[in-house]
């Protein structure tokens, strides 16, 4: 196998393996800053920013080079932050009701504009909201780029997964509620998992819908990277 045989491949995993970690920046942030180890304010700044940049850039080259990996991106992103609707319409019906302890994107925008001794403003409740939905867009394209748009049901347990997540991350800690929820009530932890179900049943409808049976982009290169290393096996030393 000559190195220009594999490289079309090496640049595809690339792209893809930089893409999840640029989506992953988001979501981990607030839970990184929960459990102690920065300021969101600051994680915003030095990891959020340049991973969006990171994105952008990420799409312009994948358009020329990799178009299906700019399309799960677009698609992905897209389809993420539309499928946190419903996520919002249940979370904020249980925090009405008492099942929440209160406003989570209120608290990520006091914390993203420092303003925890402050209180929120219309500047930081708008940030709060951003922030929460490009949350919803990073899991979009983390779901696309790992498990394509092929089979919504896909979607439900993509959403369950990240709703346990939640319910286990340093989040619900920082909230005083407990694992689970269940320091505050039964009901948290399932609004919790209702509303990610929702989120998740929406973006496995809205990923089909925008990129029809579109498989892996991830397994279809570490596929060809194998069919690649067993073909390099098989063939005479010279």
């Amino acid at each position: 196998m000559k190195f220009s045989e594999s490289m079309p491949n090496f640049r595809r995993l690339a792209l893809i393996s930089l893409a999840l970690l640029a989506a992953a920046v988001g979501p981990n942030i607030f839970p990184a800053a929960e459990a102690g180890y920065g300021e969101l304010n600051v994680f915003a700044i030095r990891l959020l920013l340049p991973a969006i940049v990171a994105l952008v850039v990420i799409v312009a080259l994948s358009r020329k080079w990799e178009p299906v990996i700019a399309r799960s991106i677009v698609w992905g992103a897209l389809a993420g932050a539309l499928a946190t609707i419903p996520l919002e319409v249940i979370r904020i019906s249980g925090y009405l009701l008492g099942f929440m302890p209160g406003n989570l994107p209120r608290l990520m925008g006091v914390l993203l504009l420092n303003r925890f001794a402050l209180g929120p403003s219309t500047a930081s409740d708008v940030a709060g909201w951003a922030y929460h939905f490009w949350n919803g867009a990073s899991f979009g394209i983390i779901y696309v780029l790992i498990f394509g748009a092929a089979r919504r049901w896909a979607g439900a347990l993509y959403g369950i997964a990240v709703g346990l997540g939640f319910l286990v991350s340093p989040v619900v800690i920082s909230l005083g509620v407990g694992y689970f929820g269940l320091q505050f009530s039964d009901w948290f932890s399932v609004t919790v998992l209702t509303a990610h179900l929702a989120f998740g049943l929406a973006l496995g409808f809205l990923a089909k819908r925008f990129l029809e049976s579109q498989r892996s982009p991830l397994w279809a290169a570490l596929r060809s990277n194998f069919a690649l290393e067993m073909r390099h096996a098989g063939q005479p030393h010279s």
